[in-house]
């Protein structure tokens, strides 16, 4: 799998996972060994039943402060967490996290809730790595297209250093 990621900065995003509401884990993409996915999801979904509980329903939440940083978002009483290098660029993040979750959901609306073997949700992984990598594309795309100044005689040099920057 990271051999298709080794065109892409992907070092900058630590994992994906996506459990219940509830905390309950059920699948994960994760890219940093530190990281325990069945940890993370309990300790997002107690925040998740304390703020519908007593805030109302969590939509997202951003965690700072840490070596990473963590968005939350809240979709079809399912929750995803990306983890990121505080260096990851955000870019429309809360809809790409959306998208994932309507992607699950739409998979797997009939099991996740009888679900007694996380096992079945494995090939999803697949599913989000592409995801990630169309997201990376849409990056790269995206700063293909900021025109470049005119700065005179460095023009050409800023244009050379910007495309061996984006490779």
């Amino acid at each position: 799998m990271t051999n298709i990621l080794d065109n892409y900065n992907i070092n900058l995003l630590k994992g994906i996972i996506i459990c219940k509401e509830s905390g309950e884990y059920l699948v994960d993409l994760i890219l940093d060994s530190d990281i325990n996915p069945v940890l993370l999801s309990s300790f997002v979904g107690a925040l998740s039943l304390f703020g519908k509980d007593n805030l109302g329903k969590i939509e997202e939440i951003t965690i700072k402060g840490l070596d990473v940083e963590m968005i939350i978002v809240s979709k079809h009483k399912l929750i995803l967490i990306a983890i990121l290098d505080k260096k990851f660029r955000k870019y429309n993040l809360r809809e790409e996290a959306e998208k994932a979750l309507d992607n699950f959901y739409n998979f797997y609306k009939n099991e996740i809730d009888e679900c007694q073997y996380v096992s079945k949700f494995e090939s999803f992984k697949k599913i989000m790595l592409m995801q990630i990598i169309e997201y990376f594309d849409k990056l790269k795309e995206k700063d293909n297209q900021q025109p470049i100044e005119d700065f005179g005689f460095f023009t050409e040099a800023i244009k050379k250093m910007k495309k061996e920057k984006l490779n």
